[in-house]
């Protein structure tokens, strides 16, 4: 696996359950993944060299980000190692212009966009889709970055619109009445074989995921076409392991596609505890081609809650034993130190409402978080 994060870790875990011996790719010794006790090489995502060497080792090499250049991705698989994802699939994670050109072109919903090269561009989609707007990096955004609201002409930020490969850098895209946000993940096997979990239901703050709930408390129409958009696209891009799909409600009942991820991610954390099979323990069995796991509910209802750190003075492993104390509350951590606006860990409880589910997580994140 390239990548040592969080993501990583996880999976680590998940393999320990497998007997799967996992690699991974680790830019430090001190690395979540390492930390977990995963076996690891040193190097980046864009070292050649070590790219190469650790996917020797291994069958199958799969990713905890998107951060290897598709440059790299292609001559890993032009030398015959087998990528799950492929590069293919990755670039509809790895470019927003891309995946926003490609899925527009095959039918799928998504928001009017344009590529824009300077203030003129964005102000002539706004003529005609109006102000506000939204601006979008084409790569490299996550967790609020990379993304900017605009309200007015006068308000666009000095930026660089053009990269040095002479590709428009950012897009626009209208700006949306959203009524809710859902995620839907999905596992896929080279063979096809496809498992969705049930849909939920995010809260975003300054374009960070604060929690989620399941059920995603939207109508049954909406829920089934976002598990169903997430599964035809996920077999449209030849995605294999976990492809995860963010999507808006809008106030005007229309269900979008947002952004995608083709690895474990932040919306099916809760599923460790609150699903049948894990989203790390189908990862590995996806880009393995095993047979997958169920994916039902064990609960009525699930809520997730993100640790995200105000600044670097609080420690939640510091009030670990504090936050274990509340009755039902499943709590990971990272190993992550703490900085302002970061994600060090989540914590997961189920229960017969989402609202319960949702106190009873929140108790224990402001638990840990305390000064």
């Amino acid at each position: 696996m390239v990548g040592a994060g969080q993501l990583a870790r996880m999976s680590q875990q998940a393999a320990v359950d497998l007997d799967v011996e996992l690699v991974v790719l680790a830019e430090s010794d001190r690395d979540p993944a390492v930390l977990a006790g995963a076996p690891h090489r040193l190097g980046g995502p864009r070292d050649r060299e070590a790219l190469h060497a650790v996917a020797a080792e291994a069958p199958v090499m799969t990713f905890d980000h998107e951060l290897v250049p598709g440059a790299l991705l292609r001559e890993l698989e032009a030398a015959g190692h087998v990528l799950r994802p492929g590069a293919a699939a990755l670039a509809f994670a790895q470019d927003k212009l891309h995946a926003r050109s490609e899925l527009a072109a095959a039918g799928f919903p998504v928001p009017a966009f344009r590529p824009v090269t300077g203030p003129g561009d964005v102000a002539a989609f706004a003529e005609e889709h109006g102000w506000p707007v939204v601006l979008k990096a084409r790569s490299g955004g996550y967790d609020g970055r990379g993304v900017l609201v605009v309200d007015k002409p006068g308000e666009l930020p000095e930026l660089v619109w053009v990269g040095d490969d002479g590709r428009p850098a950012w897009l626009v895209e209208e700006h949306l009445d959203l009524a809710a946000e859902l995620a839907a993940v999905v596992a896929r096997r080279p063979s096809g074989e496809t498992v969705a979990y049930p849909v939920v239901r995010t809260t975003q703050v300054d374009g960070i995921c604060t929690h989620l709930v399941a059920p995603a408390g939207v109508a049954t129409a909406i829920e089934a076409e976002a598990s169903g958009l997430a599964v035809h696209l996920a077999e449209r891009i030849g995605a294999t392991g976990i492809c995860a799909l963010e999507l808006f409600v809008t106030g005007d009942g229309r269900l979008l596609v947002n952004e995608l991820a083709l690895r474990p991610h932040n919306s099916g954390h809760a599923t460790i505890e609150a699903c049948v099979t894990s989203q790390f323990h189908n990862h590995l069995r996806a880009v393995l081609d095993w047979p997958l796991g169920a994916t039902d509910l064990v609960a009525p209802a699930a809520a997730m809650v993100n640790v995200i750190t105000p600044d670097a003075d609080v420690d939640p492993a510091a009030n670990l034993p504090a936050a274990l104390a509340v009755d039902g509350a499943a709590v990971h951590l990272y190993a992550k130190a703490s900085r302002r606006g970061r994600k060090v860990g989540h914590v997961t409880a189920l229960g017969a409402t989402t609202a319960g589910a949702l106190d009873v997580a929140q108790a224990a994140v402001d638990t840990l978080l305390r000064p």
